[in-house]
């Protein structure tokens, strides 16, 4: 994506509509640090008027009426829209947050892909009503829309984590405000062009990118039934504030700092080839990233040398060259943090293994070297704070109680993974760990599954059966002796 892409309307219930306010948000190359794009910053009259036009497709429109399998047809036409324009969507993600373009094309795209399909398929065989026999007579147990969603993004993964949301809330009939963010808005466009494509009622999904002002605005609007929120610890926590003054329904998937266990017996070729890739992956911008590598002490020099090796072999540079397996990061700010932070944990007493700084021969866009810290302690600030970016810390531990330990010792409990010889074992050490999503000699989110985090990674889940009924309200119906 070469030339300034400019909209300069916003997609408000399904029709591209002039914006109210006169603002502009510039969509900046994290790689040339030039503009690519440019569109409507959304206002809060903005706001008033999408959340009203969701509001009368919820209350008198046919997307809440239609049969389960209306809308998975509609659905469908999206998930296919998307496989169709997949490598377009890569393409543009790439551009916007410097995912390499490899990946983006795996996850970006064909990931957002997998989330509707699997919704989908737990759409087909989700119950909305079911009769059971109560104490004082039969039951109808009913499953009805929880009404209007605001669903917020980040810019890391914007379309996977739009799927999350938008394909449960419009399979169960929910009309959805879409907030993207201002850091990548070119995408959602594209996702609307397809929704409308797909013969998506009016009214039933808007898409306003803002910033963090007017998404406050949007969560504690009171025409809001239900918010979805992907970002930062302190973003959801003001997120559920602001949503309680109405006692709006929240669900929250926030931050990590997930342990890859290493287990003494582990292949370290196998644990290294496999670690590697998800602690790296998407410029280490993931909350599922495995940034805490635990390794036995009694194995640290061979494991070390092995992770600097993989860790300084990867290839740096512009995200939409293919070849690219690490990609410059989203903002200048942000490249800032992983530079203080690396600052941090020299100072700390960690040790760099490879990276630290900047790469050579890349003076322009937001880079930083894929960086590994060694003897690290769970106690320092880098092992215990999310720092989003690629910068990987190793600690060595002395027996398997006490790797965890370390793994339990954190304010997050999003994701993690341990290796080990024995898989048995290795799943009886993911029931000790305190997380919400774990793998055993692999990394996996599987969205027929239910993902979500434990203490401060979030309240609530996403994917599965467990996610699509967070789009639900229950209803006990009493029914006569006999019915």
């Amino acid at each position: 994506m070469t030339e300034l892409v400019e909209h300069g309307q916003l997609f408000i219930g399904g029709e591209l509509t002039d914006p109210l306010g006169r603002d502009v948000i510039e969509v900046i190359s994290p790689h040339t640090e030039e503009v690519i794009g440019r569109v409507p910053h959304a206002s809060r009259e903005d706001v008033d008027r999408a959340v009203a036009t969701a509001r009368r497709a919820f209350d008198e429109g046919p997307w809440p009426r239609a049969s389960q399998a209306e809308r998975i047809e509609v659905v469908t036409r999206i998930k296919d829209g998307i496989l169709a324009r997949h490598e377009e969507i890569a393409r543009v993600i790439s551009a916007e947050n410097g995912s390499p373009y490899s990946w983006s094309v795996l996850a970006q795209a064909l990931g957002a892909m997998m989330v509707w399909d699997a919704a989908i398929r737990v759409a087909r065989d989700f119950p909305l009503e079911e009769r059971r026999d109560g104490i004082l007579g039969p039951l109808l147990v009913r499953r009805e829309p929880v009404g209007v969603v605001a669903a917020v993004v980040p810019w890391n993964v914007p379309q996977f984590i739009a799927a999350a949301k938008l394909a449960p809330a419009l399979l169960t009939g929910c009309p959805v405000v879409l907030k993207p963010s201002p850091e990548s808005p070119l995408d959602a466009y594209l996702l609307g062009e397809i929704a409308r494509e797909a013969g998506l009622p009016e009214g039933v999904l808007s898409i306003l990118p803002a910033d963090r002002e007017v998404s406050e605005y949007l969560v504690g609007h009171p025409g809001i039934d239900k918010v979805s929120f992907t970002g930062s610890v302190a973003a959801g926590k003001r997120v559920m504030e602001v949503a309680a003054r109405n006692l709006t329904r929240v669900t929250l998937e926030l931050g990590g700092k997930s342990a890859a266990l290493v287990l003494p017996d582990a292949d370290l070729e196998a644990a290294v080839s496999g670690i590697v890739p998800v602690a790296w992956m998407n410029n280490g911008q993931a909350c599922v990233a495995q940034t805490r590598i635990l390794v036995p002490r009694a194995r640290y020099a061979e494991f070390a040398d092995a992770f600097a090796q993989a860790a300084s072999a990867l290839e740096v540079g512009d995200p939409l060259d293919p070849a690219t397996q690490v990609g410059p990061l989203v903002a200048r700010r942000q490249q800032q943090r992983n530079l203080d932070y690396i600052r941090v944990g020299q100072e700390e007493g960690a040790k760099i293994l490879t990276g630290g700084g900047r790469p050579a021969g890349l003076e322009r866009g937001w880079y930083v070297e894929p960086t590994l810290f060694g003897d690290v302690d769970n106690s320092m600030r880098i092992a215990r704070e999310e720092i989003f970016g690629p910068v990987i810390c190793l600690l060595p531990y002395g027996d398997e109680r006490e790797a965890v330990r370390i793994a339990n010792d954190s304010d997050y409990g999003l994701s993690g993974s341990v290796w080990t010889a024995d898989v048995e074992h290795g799943t009886d050490i993911a029931r000790q760990v305190r997380t919400g999503t774990y793998s055993v000699n692999t990394f996996s989110l599987d969205m027929l599954g239910p993902f979500g985090g434990y203490k401060n990674s979030g309240l609530g889940r996403e994917f599965g059966p467990e996610g699509y009924g967070a789009y639900l309200e229950h209803k006990m119906i009493h029914l006569p002796a006999g019915a």
